[in-house]
Formats: C-alpha cells, sequence, structure tokens
C-alpha cells in the first residue's frame, strides 16, 4: 500500500537513448499522446501508452518545467512516470529560428520526402514552436 506522501507525487523520469534528461518528482504530468494529450496526477492507475511529438509539462509547486518530446512510449505504473523517446529538449534549448526555418524548408516548393514526411515534419516544427513560445509565457501554466 502507498504511503500518504507517495500518493500525493509522482517520480517523472524522461530517458533518451543518450541520456537520462530528467528524473525528479512532480505534482502533475502532461504528455501529448500520439491521438492527443494526457494528464497524470498521483493515483493515476497503470498505463502504457504511445506518445506523439509536442509538449512534455512537469509541474511542481507553482513551477513548470517544459520540454518537446519527439515521440516514444509513456509507463506509468506506481506513480512513477517514465518516458522513452527519441530526443527531448528543454524549452529553453529550443531556437526558434531553427524551428521556423525547418517548418519553411517542410512546405516550400523544395521540400523533400513523401507528402507522410513533409507533413510529419511540419507538425514537429510547429510543436517546437508551440513549446518555445509557452516557455516564454513565463507564467507556470498553459501560454498562449
Amino acid at each position: 500500500m502507498a504511503t500518504a506522501t507517495s500518493s500525493r507525487s509522482l517520480q517523472c523520469v524522461v530517458v533518451t537513448p543518450e541520456r537520462a534528461v530528467v528524473d525528479e518528482q512532480a505534482d502533475f504530468v502532461a504528455l501529448p499522446l500520439y491521438d492527443g494529450e494526457i494528464g497524470i496526477l498521483p493515483g493515476r492507475a497503470p498505463l502504457v501508452g504511445r506518445l506523439g511529438y509536442g509538449e512534455l509539462r512537469i509541474k511542481r509547486g507553482g513551477q513548470t518545467k517544459r520540454f518537446f518530446i519527439d515521440g516514444g512510449f509513456v509507463q506509468v505504473r506506481a506513480n512513477v512516470v517514465t518516458v522513452l523517446t527519441s530526443r527531448a529538449l528543454k524549452a529553453e534549448e529550443i531556437k526558434p529560428e531553427q524551428a521556423e526555418q525547418a517548418l519553411r524548408e517542410a512546405t516550400g516548393p523544395a521540400a523533400k520526402g513523401s507528402a507522410d514526411e513533409r507533413l510529419k515534419a511540419q507538425e514537429r516544427a510547429r510543436a517546437q514552436l508551440r513549446v518555445a513560445r509557452h516557455a516564454g509565457s513565463h507564467d507556470g501554466e498553459r501560454g498562449v
């Protein structure tokens, strides 16, 4: 049976092939699944899900940390949220000008790849821009 403290917080672990990006306590975690967003609170029933690309938010107290994640999988079990992803960038590490350039390249007439690959590249670039903009809102909650 869970103790009173463990039932009020989560442990959030984010791992890429290169390194462990995050391993910290959280009150709430929001993740981009491939078909929408999910919020995880302490006491959540076990879950395994496929991630899409977009914003991962980790809330602890009044502070929210934001990351761009690029697909992967999430497992929730015993108040531990484990995220396995190919790439995780802190919102502050995202360079909006590079994301905008990637978006221009994916939407331009010289865009490479199949229509599906171009669409995915556009969606990734837009998701990175959203994460960077949310990080700039400084309110600890949802940005513009």
